[in-house]
């Protein structure tokens, strides 16, 4: 498996080490990382020559593919789920809208503070045990928060949750990486599939369910906890395999690598560790960075707006609760088949603008659709407001074009995506203090319209055709 991911990466590089070294000069040196040639650090001998890794196991890999697709799937429902049945979780609790709306603000916070330590947990428990952990925390919590009985007990049992979640998310795409890294492309299609269909799937059937239940909210939510609890199992036998250190480095903090050097001839075979820090990017000084954080801010702002409370603005217009779960998954499905259009169409253009403008242009029109007739067009502002969300793929591929080198790629996803999540948390609060306070939509609803157009300007902005380092440059 290692095997596939360094020769997906190497390089060959000339030694330049002095005379007397174990290295003789003219030896080829392969790197699975980016070294520079000057630094060389202390040799630690190798198995002896012949000595063969030993293969993944079939079996592994195939529990490595139901484990992703299964974390995947358990990525959002605690979040769709819960708008839902938030007018039940409301009344159930005694919040108020303000409340309300700090609780639908809480996973964007969560997705900015705890993703930050998965790279840290990783390198030092392994990936599969920190992802095995994740899902673990969102089983608990899916478990625990119906039962509190009080608000500050919810939001304690929503966050231990939502920590699984933005732990696992951040690591899925180095799993990906370090088993599959010659179906980057196709693992990561599967797993998005899989993450828009979890979403879709608890925006649907969590009423229905609630009510086949006999009407408790609590049981309604407490059942996404089945689905957590199997995305354990595939995990617990992957819980000691710390290996792949680069591609959990790299992804973590673009550090280190392995430097594999042959001895010609007889002699043994010799392995190299190198260890050097790529030049850090001043990447505040990119407009475009900024661009691009703010674009992902507010595009995540209407996400969490949308899924927090969309169902409850069809409510409240007099659809059933049952048809606004069911609203809410066509909004989230939009996502499956976008999120492999847009990047395709996004990469052969120089300037990613048109997309911004089209993508906002459907959410202005959802929001309009919203406010003039809820209720009598409602499965077109779904559709509209589904394709509006589709700004994160987009933002996403943005993140890759916009950086010519690796270490820019990884320097600039940090900024914008820790930036942009603390940019979105304010916005689904001020949304349940404005509904609370004004007793209906419009003004909620203008603030939407209001995050819009500055989305569509930043988003402009970002995807002109440049690149952070030679802003940062200047």
């Amino acid at each position: 498996m290692m095997g596939g991911m360094a020769s997906e990466e190497t390089r060959t590089l000339k030694s330049t080490t002095a005379p007397g070294s174990a290295i003789a000069r003219g030896s080829a040196i392969t790197c699975d990382s980016v070294v520079a040639p000057e630094v060389v650090a202390p040799e630690v001998v190798a198995p002896e020559k012949g000595a063969a890794v030993p293969p993944t196991r079939a079996w592994a890999v195939r529990l490595v593919v139901v484990g992703i697709v299964l974390s995947a799937l358990n990525l959002r429902p605690a979040i769709t789920s819960l708008g839902a049945l938030l007018e039940e979780v409301r009344d159930g609790l005694g919040m108020s809208g303000s409340v309300a709306g700090l609780l639908t603000s809480v996973p964007p916070l969560c997705f900015a503070v705890f993703g930050v330590m998965a790279p840290r947990l990783a390198r030092r428990f392994g990936t599969g045990a920190v992802v095995c952990a994740g899902m673990v925390a969102i089983t608990a919590g899916l478990l625990i928060r119906p039962y509190t009985g009080s608000t500050a007990g919810f939001l304690a049992a929503s966050a231990l949750a939502l920590m699984g979640i933005a732990v696992s998310n951040v690591l899925m795409p180095v799993i990906v990486k370090r088993w599959f890294p010659d179906r980057v492309g196709s693992m990561t299609g599967l797993y998005s599939m899989a993450l828009a269909l979890g979403t879709a799937a608890a925006a649907a059937v969590t009423v229905p369910v609630t009510e086949a239940l006999g009407g408790s909210w609590q049981s309604g939510l407490t059942v996404w906890a089945g689905l957590a609890a199997a995305a354990v199992l595939p995990w617990i036998p992957l819980v000691r395999d710390r290996g792949a250190a680069p591609a959990e480095r790299e992804a973590g903090q673009g550090v280190s690598g392995h430097v594999h050097a042959r001895v010609d001839g007889a002699g043994p075979v010799r392995q190299v560790h190198a260890r050097v820090a790529p030049p850090t990017l001043r990447i505040t000084r990119s407009r475009t960075a900024w661009a691009l954080a703010v674009f992902f801010g507010l595009q995540a702002t209407a996400a969490y707006i949308t899924m927090g409370w969309m169902a409850q603005i069809f409510r409240d217009a007099g659809v059933s609760a049952g048809t606004a779960g069911l609203l809410l998954a066509v909004t989230m499905v939009m996502g499956v088949p976008l999120a492999f259009v847009i990047p395709r169409v996004a990469t052969r253009l120089p300037h990613q603008g048109p997309i911004v403008i089209a993508l906002g242009a459907c959410g202005l029109a959802g929001y309009a659709g919203l406010y003039l007739a809820p209720a009598a067009g409602a499965w077109a502002w779904a559709v509209l407001l589904g394709v509006s969300n589709c700004a994160f793929p987009l933002a996403l591929t943005m993140v890759g074009m916009r950086a010519r080198s690796g270490a820019g790629v990884v320097q600039l996803s940090a900024f914008a995506q820790s930036t942009g999540y603390l940019i979105s948390i304010p916005g689904p609060l001020l949304v349940g203090v404005l509904y609370q306070h004004s007793g209906g939509w419009g003004l909620p609803i203008a603030l939407m319209v209001g995050l819009m157009v500055p989305q569509m300007l930043v988003g402009v902005l970002a995807g002109r055709d440049r690149t952070v380092e030679d802003e940062a440059a200047r």
